[in-house]
């Protein structure tokens, strides 16, 4: 049986698309408020543009072989903000400076000045074109509150536990219209998770339990938990999550998700973590996003085969450890298709 691949969400963007993405905002002389926040746009004139280049996302995930692609979040200038922007409660206007990830970077961020309401669902809308480029189930992705609590200004909660739940309670509605939409696979990003275990605990769980209330059963609901991005591509010293968190937070998420995605290329994971998914698929990172050396395919296979001496191939699944937004086009390409020809080979 073939191990299956799926991509995490985000993909290179064309130099065509009308928004700057994050990943690409790399010089000291780009200002990441002007050039990515206030220049994102959602005109109905740039519809043809995110159309071909989620058309060519897709086209080019199936051609290296990927069995559930996404849609390459193109219109997204940022995996978390493009969601709060269709949320009633965020300034994106009047930006708040904030040092966040532990010192790691700085950033102006869009503020959470009201109470945060399901506003304009928009996911519904990206999945249905994006599944009509495809003839395979198409991936969509929604921030976790956790993250996104991480990654922006609160100017009105001052309880991240109330304001979790109200962003989690406001997700779930998008998530139903992405079921009712038809999508079959729905993946929440909590990165968070691993930067914060205990507020995974304290009320992290159950925010994203909140995300998927009521969710019907033909849904495979999926959390993905990273690390941490780097600023740039080939940055070694970049202060990522301990990974050995992962132990606490499979132990806690087994058997109450459908799948769960995290790193394993970057840093290795003792295979007793594979040990303790006894329900829960494992979305498993065989590449590496962050650094622009290509692993080869035996590298990947010889991985692949160390976790299916703990893991049945039916619960493993194979993906880059996070979104491909740092690498060039011919690196996603080469990468993707050594993993999926690492797949079949196992």
């Amino acid at each position: 049986m073939p191990i299956k691949t799926t991509c995490i969400g985000a993909f290179p963007k064309p130099d065509y698309v009308p928004i700057k993405d994050w990943f690409k905002v790399v010089h000291a002389d780009e200002s990441y408020t002007d050039t990515v926040v206030k220049s994102w746009t959602d005109e109905p004139a740039h519809e043809p543009l995110f159309a071909r280049a989620t058309r060519e996302a897709i086209e080019t995930q199936i051609a290296c072989g990927i069995d559930i692609p996404t849609d390459g979040e193109q219109r997204r200038e940022n995996y978390v903000h493009y969601q709060c922007r269709y949320m009633q409660g965020f300034d994106f206007e009047n930006l708040e400076h904030r040092v966040l990830r532990n010192g790691a970077y700085e950033s102006d961020l869009p503020a959470i000045r009201s109470k945060i309401l399901a506003g304009k669902s928009v996911l519904p809308r990206d999945y249905t074109q994006a599944q009509s480029f495809s003839n395979r189930p198409v991936k969509i992705t929604i921030p976790g509150p956790m993250t996104i609590i991480g990654t922006v200004a609160d100017c009105f909660y001052n309880d991240d536990k109330k304001l979790a739940f109200d962003l989690a309670d406001a997700l779930n509605k998008e998530a139903l219209a992405l079921a009712e939409a038809g999508c079959v696979h729905i993946q929440v990003d909590e990165p968070l998770f691993a930067r914060k275990p205990e507020d995974a605990m304290a009320f992290g769980l159950e925010a994203l339990e909140r995300v998927f209330h009521n969710m019907p059963s033909f849904v495979t609901r999926t959390a993905h938990m990273c690390c941490g991005y780097p600023e740039h591509i080939d940055q070694p010293e970049y202060p990522k999550a301990d990974h050995t968190v992962y132990h606490q937070l499979v132990e806690a998420l087994d058997g109450q998700i459908d799948a769960l995605s995290i790193e394993d290329c970057h840093c290795h994971s003792d295979l007793s973590l594979f040990e303790k998914f006894t329900k829960t698929t494992a979305i498993v990172g065989f590449v590496d996003i962050a650094v622009s050396e290509i692993e080869a395919v035996e590298q990947i296979a010889a991985r692949m085969r160390e976790i299916l001496t703990v893991l049945p191939p039916e619960r493993l699944i194979a993906a880059p450890d996070c979104g491909l937004g740092f690498l060039s086009l011919e690196q996603t390409r080469t990468k993707l298709g050594n993993m999926c020809k690492a797949a079949a080979m196992v």
